[in-house]
């Protein structure tokens, strides 16, 4: 990862919204931007379809319904819930994919969007989740079994893996290189650039070019951000957001509103972003044993550059 330079070659960008939020691809190989586009449609299609808690056709709405049964699963949302228990593990429940409930009590129970046009509620019980050692996988014969009552929420692994996969797909597919955001978790795959792949850090993915606070540059795996201030909502009097923290239920207070990091993948880089926002004055002791850049920008405005990432700009 590097500070960005502007590169040579015409890049063709497509975006749209899905997901509750803005999907991106960039293509260099201009004669497969409709069909990157098209693909990326596809693929976040299907991973709404299998990881949802919104559609009540989702696979993962089946496995609600049937909780204290062994259930199986598609190969996406298996895959998809192996991510999230791998991500919980290595943060030591930091990120952890039972805040179902949690979340939907402070309010986030539907799309973000219907959520903001109705009157503010005061939020019900809070309390811990129950805990990703819960979630029982079995992949002999690809079946999930969570206690009764639990519900699980994989919006930010899946959304980080849905990337990867795009990403994959499309350069597959088409050739040449190709970047994937989805709300700021970003993929590459392919060849990079000339001077690597230009993204902007900002504490909103789809801040205009002129807005952003830094633009560094990933040749390879995956960038993403996490931030406090950007899916949030009234919660009565309160003002919420979606990063919840698993030992209370609760949404975490702001210690950092702004972490970005790169990783081997977007998957890899999204599990220390959000971990290290549910961490808090913690994060920098406990983020050693990741070994990847970050960037980490505190309530206060103070700004840390972890492990190589660049260090800003003198204005």
């Amino acid at each position: 990862m590097r500070r960005a330079v502007d590169a040579a070659e015409a890049l063709t960008t497509r975006s749209f919204r899905a997901i509750g939020t803005t999907a991106t691809v960039v293509v260099q190989e201009r004669s497969g931007a409709d069909a990157a586009e098209h693909m990326l449609i596809r693929e976040l299609e299907t991973i709404d379809r299998a990881c949802s808690r919104f559609r009540d056709d989702s696979e993962l709405q089946v496995v609600h319904a049937n909780a204290g049964s062994a259930v199986p699963v598609g190969d996406l949302l298996f895959q998809a819930l192996v991510v999230a228990v791998d991500a919980a593990q290595r943060t030591n429940g930091a990120v952890d994919p039972t805040v179902g409930n949690a979340i939907a009590a402070l309010g986030y129970d539907a799309d973000l969007e219907e959520v903001l046009a109705r009157p503010p509620a005061p939020p019900t019980a809070l309390g811990v989740v129950s805990g990703y050692q819960h979630v029982q996988l079995n992949r002999a014969d690809r079946t999930v079994r969570i206690p009764r009552g639990v519900r699980l929420d994989l919006g930010s692994t899946a959304k980080a893996l849905a990337a990867d996969r795009a990403a994959r797909r499309i350069t597959q597919a088409i050739g040449g290189g190709v970047l994937v955001s989805l709300g700021g978790d970003v993929a590459v795959a392919g060849p990079p650039p000339a001077g690597g792949w230009s993204v902007g850090i900002a504490r909103e993915s789809s801040a205009p070019a002129g807005e952003v606070e830094q633009v560094v540059a990933i040749t390879h795996g995956g960038l993403a951000s996490s931030a406090t201030a950007v899916r949030a909502w009234r919660a009565g009097e309160r003002s919420v957001h979606h990063i919840v923290d698993p030992a209370t239920g609760d949404c975490v207070e702001p210690y950092w509103v702004l972490v970005s990091a790169t990783g081997r993948s977007c998957v890899e880089a999204n599990l220390v972003t959000t971990a290290a926002i549910v961490w808090g004055e913690q994060a920098l002791g406990n983020l050693a044993k990741f070994h990847q850049s970050l960037r980490l920008v505190r309530a206060d405005g103070e700004i840390f550059s972890v492990n190589g990432w660049p260090q800003e700009a003198t204005r």
